[in-house]
């Protein structure tokens, strides 16, 4: 067997078939590129699709809605058509049954002007066939106990005992306050009359009692009474203060000295002054202002008062109030603080005294007793005299709260409208005192404050000399009393 060669292949076969090679690599590759791209291509137009039918759900959903809610607005449009016109109509019917209702008045005496009648008759058309009555105001309450009280038969005995004045002195009181007090009528119902508004008031003043019971008493709302209440304190503020709570002028001023002095021997004495206070529930605001610490520890319960500082002429009629500081304040601090006060500082009360006790101080216009241990014979005699003359003032805020008991409690009234009610009471006070009203032995009430002597007790030397010679003169003109021996 005869065995040949094979022929190797030269440089231009490689290169052959490296650019063979090179040709179908470059082909695969494109493929693979072309692939890529068709995948990619539809990926990105399944996204936009899918995109693309969201918002149209998304579109479709807010035309169903906006549909919708213009439908419930054409609808709510209708309803209230519909519902306005049966309002119209309702008011129309009730207008003229009101006209019918006040149309029948004239068919009645001036005795029947209250009766029910007419208003029955108003009432049983708007109560519908059936026949329901429908009241159209008040409810009605008894007024039995106040129409027995306001008979000219009424014992007068009772009337002072229930209002702490007589049947003459009320009486004028309601025609001082008539302009102020009096309401009209109304086509509803009677305007409530004078005396009966300034009863509630005076009786609400005097017994203290809760508005509940004023309202059965009277028969009237609770809310009704404690309204007439503050309009008839503000009543007696604005018409009766300035005619029964004055400064007294020049010749009143005169008088009362000569009475003060002929009396105890102290000359220039204008007024006898004293600070009481008034129980109050716990203010919101400023509690700790309003605290009264000595009441607190003796009467072992936490008491918060506000003070009512009062000058009174010889008889015990109140010349001067100062109503509405903290219970917290001394007495000093309060006057300070006082119309009274700026008074003085203006010169209104040069060359006169006004006798206070020792928690004031001694003063240019302000007497006190001597306050320091181991006291003279002279200084006894004087500090004796000196407290009759301030137990006037004392006596008369125990008559003023005696007659006026709403000033012994906590009363339901709020802070900012206490002052008026206060002043009210001393207006009232006044008007008894001046008409000689006999307050009943039972009324009598203890009054208990706490005097402090001021840090700073001593404030004028030429009143010290003075208070010296009138010692002295009292007791060696016998003038002075013997009860210190």
């Amino acid at each position: 067997m005869e065995i040949t060669s094979l022929a190797l292949p030269n440089q231009d076969d490689y290169s052959y078939f490296l650019n063979l090679l090179q040709g179908d690599l470059i082909e695969m590759n494109t493929h693979n590129s072309n692939n890529k791209k068709r995948q990619r291509k539809v990926a990105i137009d399944g996204k936009r699709a899918t995109k693309k039918k969201a918002l149209n759900e998304i579109l479709t959903s807010m035309i169903v809605f906006e549909d919708q809610e213009k439908s419930d607005q054409d609808e709510w449009i209708k309803t209230s058509q519909q519902e306005k016109v049966i309002f119209e109509a309702n008011h129309k019917e009730k207008t003229q049954i009101m006209l019918n209702c006040n149309g029948y008045l004239p068919d009645f005496d001036s005795d029947q002007l209250q009766t029910k009648q007419p208003c029955v008759a108003a009432s049983n058309q708007l109560g519908g066939k059936n026949g329901a009555h429908r009241r159209l105001w008040v409810k009605d309450r008894s007024k039995a106990w106040w129409d027995s009280c306001n008979h000219p038969d009424f014992p007068e005995e009772e009337f002072r005992r229930a209002f702490r004045m007589s049947r003459a002195t009320f009486d004028m009181i309601c025609e001082e306050l008539n302009s102020v007090v009096a309401k009209e009528d109304t086509m509803l119902r009677a305007a409530i009359p004078v005396p009966q508004r300034v009863a509630v008031c005076i009786w609400r003043l005097a017994t203290g009692e809760p508005l509940r019971l004023v309202s059965k008493r009277f028969g009237l709302g609770i809310s009704t009474c404690h309204k007439l209440v503050l309009e008839v304190c503000s009543a007696i503020k604005t018409v009766l203060m300035p005619k029964f709570l004055q400064w007294p002028d020049e010749d009143s001023l005169k008088k009362t000295k000569e009475t003060y002095e002929s009396a105890y021997g102290i000359p220039n004495v204008v007024g006898s002054m004293y600070t009481t206070h008034i129980p109050i529930i716990a203010p919101k605001i400023s509690v700790g202002a309003y605290f009264n610490k000595r009441h607190t520890e003796r009467n072992q319960k936490t008491s918060y008062s506000i003070t009512v500082q009062g000058v009174v002429d010889q008889r015990g009629v109140f010349t001067d109030v100062c109503i509405g500081w903290p219970g917290s304040m001394p007495d000093d601090q309060v006057l300070e603080n006082s119309i009274l006060y700026k008074r003085a500082n203006g010169g209104q009360l040069k060359d006169v005294w006004i006798v206070g006790n020792s928690g004031y101080p001694l003063m240019d216009w302000v007497m006190v007793p001597y306050t320091h241990q181991h006291l003279t014979w002279t200084q006894h005699a004087f500090n004796e005299k000196i407290g009759e003359i301030q137990s006037i003032a004392k006596e008369s805020f125990a008559r003023l709260k005696g007659r006026w008991r709403c000033l012994q409690r906590r009363t339901e009234v709020k802070l900012q409208d206490l002052p008026v009610v206060l002043g009210a009471c001393c207006v009232l006070h006044n008007i008894c005192e001046m008409n000689n009203e006999e307050m009943d032995p039972d009324l009598r009430f203890e009054l208990i404050d706490d005097e402090m002597v001021p840090e700073s007790s001593m404030r004028s030397v030429s009143t010290m000399q003075a208070r010296d010679s009138i010692a002295h003169n009292l007791l060696h003109h016998g003038l002075a009393g013997t009860a210190f021996l």
